[in-house]
C-alpha cells in the first residue's frame, strides 16, 4: 500500500520489502510499504510493537543490522537518489546531513564518556567542517531552549535529566539542517509536562528550519497533537493512511478503531469515585474500621551519605522529605509527578529496598525496625512490578523458573505444587502453561509485563507497588494489562501503590491520588477531587499537559502546517 501526499515529496518510499534472516530462511518483516513525505510536513506512523514502524525508519537511515535484516526490494528516494543503492560511505553523508534521527532512549544513544559539547561538535564537523563548530553547538543548545547552554556543553549525559538529554539529541539532529527528521518514540519515557515541551519544541523547529518530520509513536494523543497525516501499520504493512482528522474521525479499518478505542481519555471517568469495574458483580465494600495495608508517616530518603567516598565533600541530596500516606485494602493510591519528584524513590523505600528514615507500616509491622533477614516474611505480603519487564527478568532463566523462584525462596510447596501454581498463574494473566519452558526474549513487551505480574502474584500479596508498569507498552497492550490489574484487584482484594506520570492512566486506575513535586506531596485527595477540582497550579499543569486524542483540538495551532 502506498500513501501519497498532496505536495511534492521530499522523500518517497516505494514498495519497500524487508526480510529477517533466520535459520529457517527469510522471514518477511515489511511488505510493500510505500508513502511520500512532503516538504514541511509532519507524518506520524502509528501501530503496536512489531508492526514495522522502527524497521521502516532504520531502513530509511541505512541502519538495519545486516546480520539479521535486509532490504530485499523497493526504493527509498530522497530527491533523485535511491538510498537503497548507496554505499555505506555515501550513506554517511546522507545521515545527519540530509536525514537525521532522534531515538527513543537518549541515554543509550549518547556516548557516556564524551561531553555533550564533544558529541555535538563531532556531528557538526563531520558534515559542515570544523570552522565555528563550537559556536554552532552552543547556538543549537540555545535554539532547543536548553538552560545554561554553555554549562551543558561541558557536562556528560548522566548529569542531565531525560528531557535535557532529549533536547541534546534534537539539537544534534538539527545541527546540520537536515531535510528530514525521523523521531522514533521521542517522548515515550518522558513526563507529560516535559513531553509537552518537547512536542512544542519540535513544532517550532519544524517551522524555523523547514524540516519535514516522520514521527513514530504508539501514543495516539501525540499523533493527534502533531500529525498532518497519519499512517497505521500492522504486521509489517500500512493498512490505513490519510489526513489526521480523517483517520481519527472516520477510521476504515477495525484495527485502527481498536487502537483509538484503547486510548485512555482524561475525564472519561468523571463523576465516579473509583476505577471502572471489569468483572461482574458488585464491589466489595471497605469494612468499617479496616486498617491500612500500608501506612507511611514522615518518610525521608537522602542520597550521598557524608561518609560515602563517592560523595566526599558534597552535602547529601534530599530526594524525599516528610511524605505520609495510607493505602486501604483493595484500593489504589496513584502517585504522580514529574521525573525527579521522588515517585520511584518512594516505591523502593516503602518496600525496604533502599535506606530511609521515618515510619513505614506494612500489615501493621514497622519495617524501619527490621533487618534484611527479618524483612523476608514481609516481602510475602508486598511485591513490586517494575517499569521494564525485560530488565527485571533474568534472561538465563525460563519463565517457569522465574515465577516459581519466590515460592522456592519462601519454601512454599514442593516441586510439583510449584509447577501447578506457576501454570495457574500464567493462565490467570492470560498466557498458556507452555510459556513456562520459554525465555524472556521469546515474548513481547506486553507478555513480559504479564509474566512479571504473575511472578508478583506467586506469594499471594495484599499489596503491589507498580512503578511505571505500563509506561513502555503499546496503547492496546496497556489497556489489556490495566484491565488485568483491575480484575485482580476486584477478585483478590489487592491494594496498589500505582506510580505513573500518565495522568489519564492514573485517573482510570486510582481511588486516591497523591501529587509529588520536589520530593514532597503537594496535593492529595480522592480521584474525583484531584482530577475534577485540583487546588494546586502544579496539578492543573500536569492535567493540562496530557495530549488529547482528538486532532480537532489542535487545529488552531499556528505552528502546524496547513
Amino acid at each position: 500500500m502506498t500513501v501519497s501526499s498532496a505536495a511534492s515529496p521530499v522523500l518517497s518510499i516505494r514498495n519497500l520489502n524487508v526480510d529477517a534472516l533466520t535459520p529457517e530462511g527469510l522471514k518477511p518483516v515489511l511488505r510493500d510499504v510505500g508513502f511520500e513525505l512532503a516538504s514541511g510536513e509532519t507524518l506520524c506512523i502509528a501501530g503496536e510493537s512489531g508492526s514495522g514502524k522502527s524497521v521502516t525508519s532504520l531502513a530509511i537511515m541505512g541502519l538495519l543490522p545486516k546480520a539479521s535484516l535486509r532490504v530485499t526490494s523497493g526504493n527509498i528516494l530522497l530527491g533523485e537518489r535511491d538510498l537503497v543503492k548507496l554505499s555505506n560511505r555515501a550513506m554517511r553523508s546522507v545521515r545527519g546531513g540530509d536525514v537525521a534521527m532522534v531515538f527513543q532512549e537518549p541515554m543509550t544513544s549518547l556516548n557516556p564518556v564524551m561531553s555533550i559539547g564533544a558529541q555535538l561538535t563531532e556531528a557538526i564537523r563531520e558534515h559542515q567542517g570544523s570552522e565555528n563548530a563550537d559556536a554552532v553547538a552552543l547556538r543549537m543548545l540555545d535554539t532547543v531552549q536548553m538552560t545554561e547552554p554553555a554549562k551543558r556543553l561541558k557536562q556528560f549525559p548522566h548529569e542531565l535529566s531525560g528531557g535535557m538529554r532529549q533536547r541534546v539529541m534534537i539539537a544534534m539532529a538539527l545541527s546540520c539542517r537536515p531535510k528530514v527528521l525521523i523521531a522514533d518514540e521521542p517522548t515515550t519515557a518522558l513526563d507529560v509536562t516535559v513531553q509537552a515541551q518537547i512536542l512544542k519544541l519540535m513544532r517550532e523547529l519544524k517551522t524555523e528550519f523547514g524540516t519535514s518530520i516522520i514521527l513514530i509513536t504508539h501514543d495516539m494523543g501525540v499523533v493527534a497533537e502533531m500529525a498532518d497525516r497519519v499512517l497505521i501499520m500492522q504486521s509489517g504493512r500500512i493498512i490505513e493512511g490519510g489526513p489526521s482528522l480523517e483517520v481519527f474521525n472516520r477510521p476504515r479499518e477495525d484495527y485502527t478503531k481498536q487502537l483509538l478505542a484503547a486510548v485512555p481519555r482524561l475525564g472519561a471517568h468523571a463523576g465516579t469515585d473509583g476505577p471502572p469495574r471489569v468483572t461482574s458483580g458488585s464491589p466489595e465494600p471497605l469494612q468499617p474500621g479496616a486498617a491500612p495495608v500500608m501506612n507511611v508517616r514522615g518518610l525521608n530518603v537522602s542520597y550521598g551519605a557524608p561518609a560515602s567516598r563517592f560523595f566526599k565533600g558534597k552535602p547529601p541530596v534530599q530526594a524525599v522529605s516528610g511524605v505520609s500516606f495510607d493505602i486501604m485494602p483493595g484500593q489504589t493510591l496513584g502517585l504522580v509527578g514529574e521525573s525527579g519528584s521522588g515517585k520511584s524513590t518512594i516505591g523502593k523505600a516503602v518496600l525496604g529496598l533502599i535506606p530511609f528514615t521515618g515510619g513505614v507500616m506494612i500489615d501493621g509491622q514497622d519495617i524501619s525496625l527490621l533487618g534484611h533477614r527479618e524483612m523476608r516474611p514481609v516481602r510475602r505480603f508486598a511485591q513490586m512490578i517494575f517499569q521494564d519487564p525485560y530488565a527485571s527478568l533474568d534472561s538465563r532463566m525460563t519463565i517457569g523458573a522465574a515465577i516459581a523462584e519466590p515460592m522456592v525462596i519462601h519454601g512454599i510447596g514442593n516441586r510439583s505444587e510449584r509447577q501447578d501454581r506457576t501454570a495457574e498463574l500464567l493462565r490467570r494473566v492470560g498466557l498458556t502453561s507452555d510459556a513456562s519452558s520459554r525465555y524472556p526474549h521469546e515474548f513481547s513487551g506486553g507478555q513480559r509485563q504479564r509474566i512479571c505480574i504473575a511472578r508478583a502474584l506467586a506469594l499471594e500479596p495484599k499489596l503491589i507497588v507498580a512503578d511505571e508498569s505500563v509506561a513502555a507498552l503499546d496503547v492496546s497492550v496497556r489497556a489489556r494489562v490495566l484491565d488485568l490489574m483491575l480484575e485482580l484487584q476486584e477478585t483478590m482484594g489487592i491494594a496498589y501503590l500505582f506510580i505513573s506520570h500518565d495522568m489519564a492512566v492514573v485517573e482510570r486506575m486510582s481511588h486516591h491520588v497523591a501529587v509529588m513535586r520536589g520530593g514532597t506531596i503537594v496535593e492529595t485527595g480522592t480521584r474525583r477531587e484531584i482530577f475534577e477540582s485540583p487546588t494546586e497550579d502544579y496539578t492543573r499543569a500536569l492535567i493540562a499537559a496530557v495530549p488529547i486524542p482528538d486532532p480537532a483540538a489542535y487545529q488552531g495551532r499556528i505552528t502546524r502546517s496547513a
